[in-house]
C-alpha cells in the first residue's frame, strides 16, 4: 500500500504519540520531517490538500514550466539575428496544461509520496486542528479525508500549512469568474485578453506568460511602479522590457469595480485622476497571499496569530506554545521556498537541541522569473539610507556586458552597492537574462564578506553573464554618503 492510499483507519496512527507532528506537506514540512528524521525521531505528516505545497502544486514549479513553454514561442516569433526566419503558431493550452499536470504528479509521487516513506514518515490525508491537552506532550485531532476521525500526540509540532492567494475586497469581484495564480495555471484557452492586478512578482510572472502564449494584457499596480520593493531603476528596466513585448500598465492605479460583460468584464480603473473602463476576457488578482490558520485550532492552545493571519514566532520559529513550531509561508515572512525549507529544518534542530539557532536573513536573494528575469541580494539604496549606512553605487547596463551583445540581449541593467569605507559589497540587483544566475553568485560574494576590489580581481570566464559582476565592480562608483 502506497502512502498516498493511507487513510487514518488503515494506518494505525490513532492514539499514537510521535516526537513530532507536522501540519503540512509542503516544502516546509517536508524540511522539517526530513531533518526530524535524521535525528531518528518519529514523525507524523498531515495534509489536506495535496503533497507538495503550493511550490509543486500551484506556485514554483507549474509557473517556471509554462513560463519555459512560453519562452519558446516568444523566441519563435522574434526572431533576434538577421537571416534566422522563424514564426509561431497558436497554442494549445489545454495539451500544454496537461503535460504539466504530468510532470507535477510525476515529481510529487517521487518526492513527496514515495520519498516520504521511504524516509519512514507517515502521511495522513485530512485536516488537523490542535485541541486542549492535559499531558506535557501536545494533542490533534485529525478528520481524514474519508471521514475518519483520529486523535493523535507529538511531543512537538510544527505548524508549515503556507499561505493562499489574498483576494481584495472590490465590489463586483466575488460576481465575476476572476483567477488567482493558483487557478490560472489550469486554463485550457488563451484568453484574448487579460487584465491582471497587481504588479509584484506573481502579477508580472503571470503577466507574461499570458502575453507570450497570446493575449493582451494589461497590470494595473496600485503603487507608482511595478516591483514596487525593488531598485526604481530595476523596476524602470524591467517595464520597459515588458513593454516592449505589447503589456500595458497602469501604475498607480486602483480598482474600483468589476462588472460581467458578456463573456467578459469590465473593471473601473482609477489611474491619473480619472477612472477608465477597462474591458477583458478573463482577471486574473495577484494581490500578494495571506498565511492559511483556518480551522487549525490555535486559540485552543494559545498560539498568537497577527494582522495578517500569520502564526507569531521568535527569532528560533518557536510560538507562543513552548512545544508548537511554525515555518515558512504561514509565518508572514519571506516567501520563498528555500526560507521555507531553511525554518524547516532550523524549526525542528531548535525543538530537539538546547542550544537553539537563529536563522541570518542578510544574504536571502529573489528572483521574478520574467524574461529578462529580474534577480536581487542584499540592500537596495532605499534600504541603506533608510539603515543609515554609507553606501555607493556602480551601474552597467546590460549593453556593455559581452554575453548580452552575443545573444542580442541587451536589456536591463545591474547595480552594484557598496560601503565606501571598507569597500564590502552590500547588495547587488539585476534586471537582465540569467539574473538568477549572476545574483547566485553575487550571493556567494555577500556572504562571503566579498569586497568590490575582490569582486573586480576575481576570475570570471568571458562570455558569460557572471562576467557581469567583475565588470560592473571595476567601474568608479558614485558615492552617498550618510
Amino acid at each position: 500500500m502506497t502512502v498516498s492510499q493511507e487513510t487514518i483507519v488503515n494506518s494505525n496512527s490513532a492514539g499514537q504519540v510521535y516526537d513530532l507532528a507536522v501540519i503540512g506537506a509542503g516544502s516546509a514540512a517536508k524540511a522539517a520531517a526530513t531533518e526530524a528524521r535524521r535525528l531518528g525521531k518519529s514523525v507524523v505528516m498531515v495534509e489536506r490538500d495535496a503533497p507538495g505545497g503550493t511550490c509543486l502544486n500551484v506556485g514554483c514549479v507549474p509557473s517556471k514550466s509554462l513560463l519555459a513553454a512560453a519562452a519558446v514561442r516568444a523566441t519563435a516569433q522574434g526572431g533576434r539575428f538577421p537571416g534566422v526566419v522563424t514564426s509561431a503558431e497558436p497554442v494549445d493550452l489545454e495539451l500544454l496544461v496537461k503535460d504539466k499536470d504530468r510532470l507535477l504528479g510525476e515529481l510529487r509521487e517521487r518526492d513527496h509520496v514515495e520519498g516520504t516513506a521511504q524516509a519512514g514518515i507517515v502521511l495522513l490525508r485530512g485536516a488537523a486542528s490542535f485541541v486542549p491537552s492535559e499531558e506535557e506532550h501536545v494533542e490533534l485531532v485529525v478528520h481524514g479525508v474519508e471521514g475518519e476521525v483520529a486523535r493523535i500526540g507529538a511531543e512537538h509540532a510544527l505548524i508549515a500549512t503556507g499561505a493562499r492567494p489574498y483576494v481584495p475586497d472590490v465590489p463586483g469581484l466575488g460576481s465575476v469568474d476572476y483567477l488567482t495564480s493558483s487557478t490560472a495555471m489550469s486554463q485550457e484557452r488563451v484568453p484574448e485578453s487579460l487584465l491582471v492586478v497587481g504588479g509584484n512578482a506573481i502579477g508580472l510572472e503571470q503577466a507574461q506568460l499570458f502575453a507570450r502564449l497570446g493575449a493582451r494584457v494589461t497590470v494595473v499596480e496600485l503603487a507608482p511602479r511595478i516591483a514596487p520593493f525593488e531598485d526604481p531603476s530595476i523596476s524602470a528596466a524591467l517595464q520597459e522590457a515588458l513593454a516592449d513585448e505589447g503589456i500595458e500598465f497602469l501604475t498607480a492605479a486602483t480598482l474600483e469595480g468589476v462588472e460581467p460583460d458578456g463573456t467578459g468584464i469590465v473593471a473601473a480603473v482609477v489611474a491619473g485622476g480619472e477612472t477608465l473602463s477597462v474591458p477583458a476576457e478573463k482577471i486574473l488578482v495577484a494581490t500578494g497571499r495571506r498565511p492559511v490558520t483556518d480551522g487549525l485550532g490555535l486559540d485552543a492552545v494559545g498560539v498568537i496569530t497577527g494582522s495578517r493571519g500569520e502564526v507569531v514566532v521568535d527569532e528560533f520559529l518557536r510560538t507562543a506554545h513552548p512545544r508548537i513550531w511554525a515555518a515558512g509561508d504561514v509565518t508572514g515572512g519571506r516567501q520563498f521556498v528555500y526560507v521555507a525549507g531553511a525554518q524547516g529544518a532550523a524549526a525542528i534542530g531548535n525543538a530537539f537541541d538546547d542550544t537553539p539557532r537563529a536563522l541570518d536573513y542578510t544574504t536571502v536573494p529573489r528572483v521574478t522569473f520574467t524574461s529578462p528575469a529580474l534577480a536581487s541580494v542584499g540592500m537596495t539604496p532605499a534600504e541603506a539610507e533608510i539603515a543609515g549606512q554609507p553606501y555607493e553605487t556602480r551601474e552597467l547596463p546590460l549593453a556593455s556586458i559581452p554575453r548580452a551583445l552575443v545573444s542580442r540581449r541587451t536589456g536591463g541593467r545591474l547595480t552594484l552597492v557598496s560601503d565606501p569605507g571598507s569597500g564590502r559589497v552590500l547588495g547587488v540587483h539585476m534586471v537582465g537574462e540569467e539574473a538568477g544566475e549572476v545574483i547566485t553568485a553575487a550571493t556567494y560574494a555577500l556572504s562571503a564578506g566579498f569586497t568590490v576590489q575582490q569582486l573586480a580581481t576575481t576570475w570570471a570566464p568571458f562570455l558569460t553573464m557572471a562576467e557581469s559582476l567583475r565588470i560592473v565592480a571595476q567601474l568608479s562608483p558614485r558615492e552617498r554618503a550618510q
